[in-house]
């Protein structure tokens, strides 16, 4: 088992006899299902649709709300919460300079986590492990408590590309991206039958009209990994960029319609003079290019 304290996370909390009706009329995930250590996949979207930013909402034992968000975002999303505020009865504060957070994975972390930590699974996938929010200079201590090896966090972004699932910053750009085309739906981070969220009606219309052409891909590849932010290339034409990347495997932004009119026409898609191929996740729910002619 392994753990990393994340250097590239933060924490928003959101407290008061109002933080549940409040939050849960901004995000993207029904509250009602959040409890301590019942944590969701979440966003605040712009009212066009678009992320502002994702994080995991956890409730902590005194009734309050943890956003684990990136530390780069924390005081906009603070700073955006409180201007949605009004007269709501919340308060919010940026504690990512006195809270980290730790990734735990590749084994059993429940029955040892740190009585100092709120901890919490990662509600996107299983696989990813599980999570707390704790002081810093108690990481040390809650990894040995866990007889987990202290890694570093490229190691986690090695589990997190290998299960294919997407990070903020990395495979898709904040501001610029509906939940659809980071695969929010997929990794439960959109609740289509709760009541009003901030982009609602955006992100509905997508789903029910099927209508997202553009979506995060787990690619593969032979070697070091393309640049990110590299063109993926099919012929002459472009039909996305490249992401985040290990040795062998990565994730790319692609537009699914052209990548399955590449592959009918067998034309190798190719980023940075590396040929990509795409490798389905299990947790992909969504019609995947050449599935239909692997199938004939």
């Amino acid at each position: 088992m392994k753990a990393a304290r994340l250097l590239d996370r933060g924490v928003v909390r959101v407290a008061g006899p109002d933080a549940r009706k409040f939050l849960n009329g901004l995000v993207t995930v029904d509250l009602a299902k959040v409890a301590p250590a019942q944590p969701r996949f979440a966003a605040l979207l712009t009212p066009q649709g678009k992320i502002i930013t994702d994080f995991i909402v956890t409730e902590t034992a005194e009734g309050a709300f943890a956003l684990d968000c990136p530390r780069a975002l924390a005081r906009a999303l603070t700073d955006r919460l409180n201007f949605y505020k009004l007269r709501a009865k919340v308060t919010i504060e940026d504690l990512s300079e006195t809270l980290a957070v730790l990734a735990i994975w590749g084994g059993n972390a429940q029955n040892g986590l740190s009585q100092d930590a709120m901890c919490y699974p990662d509600p996107r996938l299983s696989g990813l492990g599980w999570r707390c929010m704790l002081p810093p200079n108690l990481a040390g201590k809650a990894a040995a408590d866990l007889d987990a090896e202290l890694a570093n966090m490229s190691d986690y972004e090695v589990h997190r590309i290998g299960l294919g699932v997407p990070q903020g910053g990395s495979d898709f750009a904040y501001g610029d991206a509906f939940p659809h085309e980071s695969d929010m739906d997929q990794l439960r981070g959109v609740d289509f039958d709760k009541g009003c969220f901030v982009g609602q009606e955006v992100v509905s219309r997508i789903e029910h009209r099927a209508t997202a052409r553009t979506r995060v891909v787990p690619v593969g590849f032979n070697g070091p990994p393309p640049q990110a932010g590299a063109p993926v290339m099919a012929g002459d034409k472009s039909v996305g960029i490249m992401g985040s990347g290990i040795s062998g495997r990565g994730l790319a932004t692609l537009r699914l319609d052209r990548v399955e009119e590449a592959l009918a026409n067998h034309i190798a898609l190719v980023a940075g003079g590396i040929e990509l191929h795409l490798v389905k996740p299990p947790w992909a729910g969504f019609a995947f290019p050449g599935e239909a002619k692997a199938a004939e």
